[in-house]
This record gives C-alpha cells, structure tokens and sequence, in this order.
C-alpha cells in the first residue's frame, strides 16, 4: 500500500462545497434583509431561510475543520500558528468596528449639534440608571472573562475537570448577562428611532449582545470538545481562538 510523504508541515485543505455554500447564503440573508426592512412580500421568510442557511453551511465548515484538527492530524504547529495569528487579525478587526461605534457616539456626545438643541443627552431622552443592570451587567461579564482564563489555565496545567467547571461558569455568567439585556431593552424608556442617542445606543448594545451571543456559542462548543477529549495541553487552538474572543 502507498503511503504519500508529506515534506511541509503546512495544511493543503481538500476540495469543499461550504465556503461557496456560506457565501450563498449570507448573499441571501442580506439581500432578504433588505426586503424585510422595506416590507417586500416574503422578505421574512426569506430573511429566516437565509439565517438558517448560513447556520447550516457555517456548522458543517466548522465541522469539517474540528476533523481535520482532531481525527486527521493535520493542523501541525506551523497550522496552529498560522490560524492564531489570522484570528487575532479578526478580531483586530472587530476592535475597530467598535471604535467606530464609540465614535459616533461619542461625536454626538462630546459636542452636540443645533439640531440636538446642543445638549447631550437630547431633550426628552429619558436616560437608564448606569448603576442598576448595566452595572450588573458589566460585574458578569467582567466575572466570565475570570472563569474562563481560569479554565484556560486549567487546560494548560492538564486539569481537566477545572477546565470544565470554568467553561460552565462563563457559560452560565454569559446566559445570565444575554437575559438581564433582553430584560434591559424590553424596559427601556426609548427606542432606536429616539434621535441619534437612541441610534447609537441600541446599535452598539445590539451589536455587543449579537458578539455575546456568538461567544456564548463558541465557548460551548469548546466545552464540547474538552468533554470529548479533543483538546491537549499544547493542542487547543479553537478553544484559545473562543477564549480571545471572548475576551
């Protein structure tokens, strides 16, 4: 029986139908997106069926790679570290999506315009008591991003069952803050159409519970797979990448 020698420790992906699939299917999530919000016939379901696409063609990329991480072998340190340093890239990029969030608000904020009758926040805002849930908030998500070093330093000291209980506590912590924020909106005495406070409020706040959202996802997969065995104390680039994330 033939054996093939490979003479590079780098990993040459086989042929697969998931990166067009994906693509596909966010083209048709925003497209529908747009129908939904200028209320064409359809552009709901349409709108639900491109998400769902893009869940499912997304889950069995992901799965497709955790195979070739953990049952082929072929994510060699050299891969490892070629796909830590392009998520740190992501997120460098996601770091200056939220710089751009913060200055919209706080152009406004730091010199408001005549037609926010210079002041800030603008007249008739009723603004949200920063020590009541948002500070909560923020105690839990400070508290998850503890729980979770910690179950990285478990991983890296070969504790699996501190790992485990770490990954469970930031899970539930994160559970916790995606609740109190719903909870958060649905009493909110303004709405994202309240002149730009409103705005950038609800967008910057939506776009941090959506990263939240996708974290708490990440992490629980990481679980998953330390609950599985698929990660070392060397080997555990996709819960090191969710931990980053998270962070």
């Amino acid at each position: 029986m033939n054996k093939t020698i490979q003479s590079h420790p780098f990993h040459l992906v086989e042929p697969s139908p998931w990166p067009l699939a994906t693509s596909f299917a966010l083209l048709t999530t925003t497209l529908s997106g747009v129908m939904y919000f200028n209320n064409y016939a359809n552009g709901g379901l349409l709108l639900a069926l491109g998400l769902i696409s893009t869940v499912f063609s997304m889950s069995l990329w992901f799965r497709d790679i955790i195979i070739e991480s953990t049952f082929q072998g072929s994510h060699t340190s050299k891969v490892q570290q070629g796909l830590t340093l392009g998520f740190i890239l992501f997120v460098i990029s996601e770091v200056f999506f939220f710089i751009s969030l913060f200055w919209a608000f706080f152009h406004s904020a730091l010199s408001p315009t005549v037609e926010l009758g210079c002041v800030w926040p603008p007249a008739g805002i009723e603004v949200m008591n920063p020590w009541e849930v948002p500070l909560l908030n923020t105690v839990l998500l400070l508290s998850s991003g503890a729980t979770v070093t910690l179950a990285h330093h478990g991983l890296i000291q070969g504790n699996r069952k501190f790992t485990i209980y770490g990954l469970f506590a930031t899970i539930a912590l994160a559970i916790l803050f995606t609740g109190f924020q719903g909870f958060e909106y649905i009493n909110a005495p303004f709405t994202i159409a309240d002149s730009v406070y409103g705005s950038t409020f609800y967008f910057t706040t939506g776009f941090h519970g959506l990263h939240v959202l996708i974290g708490t996802i990440f992490i629980a997969v990481g679980l998953y797979r330390v609950i599985n065995y698929h990660f070392t104390d060397f080997h555990h680039v996709g819960l090191e990448a969710a931990i980053i994330y998270w962070h």
